[in-house]
């Protein structure tokens, strides 16, 4: 992206700019009119209840003391919510206060007059004037002043700016870390057999663009990976015809054993191409998910090993039904017991269900792995012996590698565990999307 275009109003800067912008002429408008209403400046703006119980102490001060009571009364019909009253030389005690109604109210009294807090049962303060002669003048009073918001300008220009930070703050953290979080998802939902749909470019022009890489790269990777097994499979297609060609000439040759050996050798071939094709179906699109006794699965599985003369046991519910993708799963769990079969004498399908995993674990009584090399044997045409020359009890490492790509195209897992006191546990577990049912 050009570094001009970062302040463009398209692109993340440019819109946090105009955002900015947007917020500091709210926050003085906000302010202005603020000043607007309230008009400190005016001298003849509106006086509060303690402006006028001060105005009322002057008034009565001055007077004579037989024409206050009619002055008091007057002053109550003019300003009833202050109500104002009069209380006789030593009947009341004033209380010092620094609140901003008193302060206000010393301003506007010389020193001749006396100004406290007086004991009230009400919410609103009640003040009293203490005049020349003693006598006090109470009244009812509000909270003084309150030209801005709060009575203190700076504190609502402080809450503006802070209500318009936050806007700020929010959809910048909005506009960023939703397409962050498509991203991530994307990724874990990462396909190639076509069924993830493809990111939304919408957004900053920045986010737009990462959305279009993504989409082309997730093009190029599908079109790579397609690209890649026609050849093979056009390669594993082609190599079939001379295979059966040379099988057909091994037939006539007349040594029993180079006979034996040859065709041997063809066998393992055929069988090697067989794997790779089946490794190259995983890059294709998917098999449909439908729901599936699991249980019935591992069971068909254990008695077609045992008709050809393995010692296979299944443990686990009698029925479990789950969606799963029958096909691969039926496969997987073959080539897991393959490979068991292949090394152990015993072998075990057990089966667990809960409300959120279903775990098969295929247990075996052979030598085992090392933990070393647990994480290793999981990758495609890696065998247990590197040393051992392959013949027909070999493998060619490729089943846990079909297995565990069957467990990840279920959303699952396949792990590699030691088995007690020797042998070897292979665990696939998948996530249960419906919960299964099970049977005694």
């Amino acid at each position: 992206m050009k570094p001009s275009s970062f302040f463009h109003l398209s692109g993340i800067g440019g819109q946090i700019a105009a955002l900015v912008l947007a917020s500091t002429v709210a926050l003085h408008l906000v302010v202005t009119t603020a000043f607007l209403i309230s008009r400190p400046d005016r001298p003849d703006a509106s006086p509060d209840r303690a402006h006028q119980l001060a105005d009322a102490a002057l008034l009565l001060g001055a007077a004579e003391a037989s024409e206050r009571p009619r002055l008091v009364t007057d002053l109550a019909r003019a300003f009833p919510r202050l109500g104002i009253e009069m209380l006789a030389p030593g009947t009341a005690n004033l209380a010092e206060s620094d609140t901003l109604h008193v302060r206000g109210m010393h301003r506007h009294l010389d020193r001749a007059y006396r100004t406290g807090l007086l004991a009230s049962g009400g919410i609103e303060p009640r003040i009293g004037v203490q005049l020349p002669d003693g006598t006090v003048i109470a009244g009812q009073v509000d909270g003084g002043p309150r030209p801005w918001f709060w009575g203190a300008p700076w504190l609502m220009a402080l809450v503006s700016a802070f209500f318009c930070v936050t806007v700020l703050g929010l959809w910048a953290a909005g506009a960023l870390t939703r397409p962050l979080s498509s991203f991530a998802e994307a990724a874990e939902n990462f396909s190639l057999d076509g069924t993830a749909e493809p990111l939304p470019e919408r957004g900053p022009e920045e986010i737009r663009a990462v959305a279009r890489a993504l989409n082309r790269m997730h093009e190029r990777i599908a079109r790579l990976m397609s690209d890649r097994t026609r050849m093979l499979a056009a390669i594993s297609h082609d190599l079939r015809t001379p295979i059966t060609r040379l099988r057909l000439r091994a037939e006539f040759i007349e040594d029993e054993a180079n006979r034996k050996r040859m065709l041997m050798d063809l066998d393992q071939m055929r069988a090697m191409l067989e794997s790779v094709l089946s490794l190259l179906r995983d890059d294709r699109k998917a098999e449909a998910v439908t729901l599936v006794d699991i249980a019935s699965t591992l069971q068909l599985v254990a008695d077609q090993f045992g008709d050809m003369g393995h010692v296979v046991h299944y443990v686990g519910p009698v029925s479990a039904t789950a969606a799963a993708r029958p096909d691969d799963l039926h496969r997987g769990v073959t080539n897991l017991v393959e490979n068991a079969v292949r090394f152990g004498a015993e072998v075990t399908i057990r089966l667990d269900v809960s409300d959120t995993t279903l775990v098969i674990d295929v247990e075996d009584d052979g030598p085992g792995i090392s933990g070393a090399r647990k994480q290793e044997m999981l990758e495609p045409f890696v065998r247990g012996d590197e040393a051992r020359t392959m013949d027909e009890s070999t493998g060619f490492g490729l089943g846990l590698s079909i297995a565990r790509a069957i467990a990840l195209a279920h959303g699952g897992e396949l792990s590699l565990h030691d088995r007690k006191p020797h042998g070897l546990i292979v665990r696939m577990q998948l996530p249960v999307s419906q919960a299964p049912r099970l049977a005694a």
